[in-house]
């Protein structure tokens, strides 16, 4: 049995707009106010505390509810590739052994549509899987929920022309 399993939540939506403007988008997230309007169920604030926003090793703060629980985060970018990737990672070293990491990856498609993928990994103990696996699983469907609302969000703010 091995010692850790890892699981990568993944989310995919087909936007009608380009990666320049996905990628715009997710980068001008800076602030509550632009975090709260991508996602105003669940996002609560948001603020950068080292570097410039969505730059590489740039530190961010974020509070958001996660199955129904206010989560305080500190993530760090580790990659940014213009217009088409953005990696990042909880800024504990201790956390990033059980959430490695997170991105946002944008795809152009030939017929004018972006396919606008979130990521995130997680890895789970044995121990923890036996001891609280149905509560694993259902915080696992809650953030993939979560993560399906945000994309759902995304394509409804740049398909109307908001946001850009």
């Amino acid at each position: 049995m091995a010692l850790m399993e890892e699981i990568t939540l993944t989310d995919t939506i087909e936007i009608k707009t380009t990666p320049e403007r996905i990628f715009a988008f997710i980068t001008g997230l800076v602030d509550t106010e632009s975090y709260v309007a991508w996602h105003p169920k669940d996002h609560v604030a948001m603020r950068w505390l080292k570097g410039e926003p969505w730059q590489e090793g740039s530190l961010a703060y974020a509070e958001e509810y996660l199955h129904g629980k206010l989560h305080k985060l500190k993530f760090v970018v580790t990659k940014v590739e213009l217009n088409s990737r953005i990696d990042y990672a909880p800024a504990s070293k201790f956390l990033r052994r059980y959430f490695p990491g997170n991105s946002f990856v944008m795809e152009q498609n030939e017929d004018g549509i972006c396919r606008f993928t979130a990521s995130g990994t997680c890895r789970i103990g044995w121990l923890a899987r036996k001891l609280a696996g149905k509560h694993i699983e259902s915080g696992l469907a809650s953030v993939k929920n979560h993560v399906r609302e945000e994309g759902e969000n995304l394509k409804k703010i740049l398909e109307a022309g908001y946001g850009i």
